[in-house]
């Protein structure tokens, strides 16, 4: 059967040929019998993915399309939409998974076949993995005695055969990528395919912040996520056979998403239901050992007048713009006596007045222990530092009540590498530990210390941590900023010594030298020309426009893919082409080996026509990237092609780069003084503010 109804953009059909749009247009024009479009806009239309595949061929333009470019196109073309494809993908995948037996002989035959034999099959693996929930079993009529469980029930209901026959020719590829890769690796593929085309429809939960408060949580045999989203808390809560998952989501899909994750990735018992958590609570009888949440932030509709007297607002009712607050306590509620919460939360909610008695009755009565400052980055939005609450429903009113504060704001990670996770999760799990055995912490400056409860029931109640600890000891911060300003001087002398000399004018000359194109040395064989932004599958870093800017290593990742990645050489000329920055970065022993990403053009220089830096040097003259520059309503393109330089022999190439690459060598250095100086000047300011350093 041909999956006519699969449709791809005109983007989509580049990737397939392994071409830019511009040539998708170009056929559209030159061809009258290039598929016409069967969907889309005007501006933006979709073709048929089989004819697409089929006109390819025919064409000799694609010899075969790689398996996971299929998957991936037929996954986010799906009729039904995308989510319903994961959704009936995560089905067979766990059929596979458990009955891979089961599997070959229901899609041997035709795909009718497969479409009416499938539904019988699932139901043979989903129900003994995922039909038990909350203790409620399925019965002979297919009906769940709890209501809550019938939710997630019907999230995860077997689909029907006229549901499953337009996916028919995408499970297939689906079932063979699985063979590749294994069932679970194949079903995570697909899920960040579609989060990362999704960006903004979805919060993700990164995979470190999610161990760091598994970390916290300990070990526990029953833990509830009751937002789970796709599952990201509950997967990082560990693969104990003694463990219970239990999870809930206000979106059916994602519930639905989540057990099939979960079943995948676990053999312990996954429960997931479907609906409000806070209207709706689908485990009212539950008490977890640990609860792991990642709610949604700022929320004004959730429940606040209908829940005016529910019995979970033990600390006090939550105010309506502290929806927060709300989860905070329904998590402590689901907890067992001396059970574990670690919520993420907005920083507001640990300063904002409204929710001041809440937080005064959370310290008072033993509840709240920890409050943990992220580095800016940790998970969206990246522009806010977050903060982790860690909770214990208390057996007891603790006798010396003190509560942990602990900022890891020292570890956010440079530019665009996010936090240093490893050194977070050693020092924040370190504090907690240490914290959690005796309820006391010696003061850890500039890091953590355990506060008394009573220092902080004032009139806000503020448990901000920057606003509580104690800043970097006094002796350590002069002798970081002595260190700073020595590597300043050191450096500022070598940059003297590198100051280019005075300039002559260039004599006259009878005649300016031929200009050539860096099309035209690629052309004749002087140089190769590569196109960044393939992942290909080695897991090495990734050289980003962003870092050729900056002068700094590779800091970038690219998505697995099937395109072959371009790895950098020594010698290279990396040349950005957006910004419109007249920047070429020849490529050393530190830099090589990197994956080249996007939005940049490699060349490879013949080294006995051409030198490296006479290249480079020559590239970043401002008259020559202007005469090669485009111009679109908001960004500059630059046509590397189109670059010039001069026919010159060898040896005066080497005159040349020699020159170019002592002014690289100065800027670089430059760079680096800059950098110094700012830090010592911040140091300074901070030093004298803080009353770390004495003014003189």
């Amino acid at each position: 059967m041909q999956d006519d109804a699969t449709e791809v953009t005109a983007a989509g059909i580049a990737r397939l040929a392994g071409v830019g749009r511009a040539a998708v247009s170009n056929w559209r024009r030159r061809h009258t019998d290039f598929p016409r479009p069967v969907g889309g806009t005007g501006t933006s239309p979709s073709f048929a993915l089989a004819e697409v595949e089929g006109w390819l061929r025919r064409r000799n333009k694609l010899a075969e399309v790689p398996l996971r470019e299929r998957v991936r196109q037929q996954l986010a073309g799906h009729p039904a939409g995308p989510v319903t494809a994961l959704t009936h993908a995560g089905c067979v995948l766990l059929l596979v998974h458990d009955r891979s037996p089961v599997w070959l002989e229901v899609s041997s035959g035709s795909d009718e076949r497969l479409a009416a034999l499938l539904p019988g099959a699932l139901e043979q693996v989903l129900a003994p993995r995922l039909g038990d929930v909350n203790g409620s079993r399925v019965n002979t009529a297919g009906t769940v005695h709890n209501p809550a469980a019938s939710a997630t029930r019907k999230a995860l209901e077997p689909p029907t055969t006229p549901h499953l026959l337009p996916s028919v020719p995408f499970l297939r590829a689906v079932a063979e990528l699985a063979a590749e890769l294994g069932a679970r690796n194949t079903f995570e593929f697909l899920l960040g395919r579609h989060l990362d085309a999704n960006p903004r429809q979805y919060t993700p939960t990164p995979a470190e912040l999610a161990g760091l408060m598994a970390g916290l949580a300990g070990t526990a045999r029953t833990v509830l996520d009751p937002a789970c989203g796709t599952g990201a808390l509950l997967r990082s809560a560990g693969n104990g056979p003694d463990r219970r998952l239990y999870g809930q989501d206000s979106a059916p899909e994602l519930a639905a998403l989540t057990a099939l994750r979960l079943a995948l990735h676990t053999r312990a018992p996954a429960h997931a239901a479907a609906g409000d958590t806070l209207r709706a609570d689908a485990h009212p009888e539950l008490r977890a050992d640990a609860v792991l949440c990642h709610p949604p932030f700022n929320e004004r509709d959730w429940g606040h007048d209908e829940l005016a007297y529910d019995p979970r607002w033990e600390y006090g009712f939550p105010a309506r713009t502290e929806s927060e607050l709300a989860w905070v306590q329904h998590a402590l509620a689901r907890l067992r006596d001396g059970g574990i919460a670690v919520l993420l939360m907005p920083p507001a909610a640990a300063s904002r007045r409204s929710g001041r008695r809440i937080r005064a009755d959370l310290l008072r009565r033993g509840a709240l222990r920890a409050v943990v400052a992220l580095p800016a980055g940790a998970a969206p939005p990246y522009n806010l530092p977050l903060h982790l609450w860690v909770l214990r429903r208390p057996e007891q009113a603790p006798t010396r009540p003190e509560v942990l504060l602990a900022d890891a704001g020292r570890f956010a990670g440079e530019r665009r590498g996010g936090p240093d996770w490893p050194g977070v999760r050693e020092a924040v799990l370190d504090a907690w530990n240490a914290f959690d055995r005796t309820g006391l912490l010696d003061e850890r400056p500039g890091l953590a210390r355990s506060v008394p409860v009573i220092e902080l029931l004032d009139d806000d109640v503020d448990l901000a941590p920057a606003r509580h600890l104690p800043p970097p000891a006094a002796t350590d911060g002069a002798g970081r900023l002595t260190d700073v300003r020595e590597r300043l001087g050191e450096t500022l002398r070598l940059a003297a010594g590198l100051a280019p000399p005075p300039v002559d004018p260039a004599p006259p000359a009878a005649g300016r030298p031929p200009l050539t194109t860096v099309g035209e040395l690629a052309r004749g064989g002087a140089l190769l020309m590569r196109t960044g932004g393939n992942g290909g599958h080695a897991r090495v870093p990734v050289l980003t426009d962003h870092d050729v800017l900056s002068g700094t290593g590779p800091s970038g990742t690219l998505p697995e893919s099937d395109g072959e990645a371009v790895l950098t050489e020594p010698g290279d000329v990396v040349v950005p082409v957006l910004g419109g920055g007249a920047v070429a970065r020849v490529v050393d022993d530190a830099t090589a080996g990197a994956v080249l990403g996007r939005n940049l053009v490699l060349l490879r220089p013949d080294p006995e026509v051409l030198d490296a830096w006479f290249l480079a040097g020559f590239l970043r003259g401002t008259a020559n990237h202007r005469q090669a520059g485009s111009y679109a309503s908001t960004a500059t393109r630059l046509d590397v092609r189109r670059l010039q330089l001069p026919r010159l022999a060898p040896a005066e190439q080497r005159r040349y780069g020699a020159r170019f690459r002592a002014l690289d060598e100065f800027e670089r250095v430059l760079g680096r003084a800059g950098r110094l100086g700012e830090q010592l000047v911040r140091g300074m300011y901070d030093g004298l503010t803080d009353g770390t350093i004495a003014p003189g």
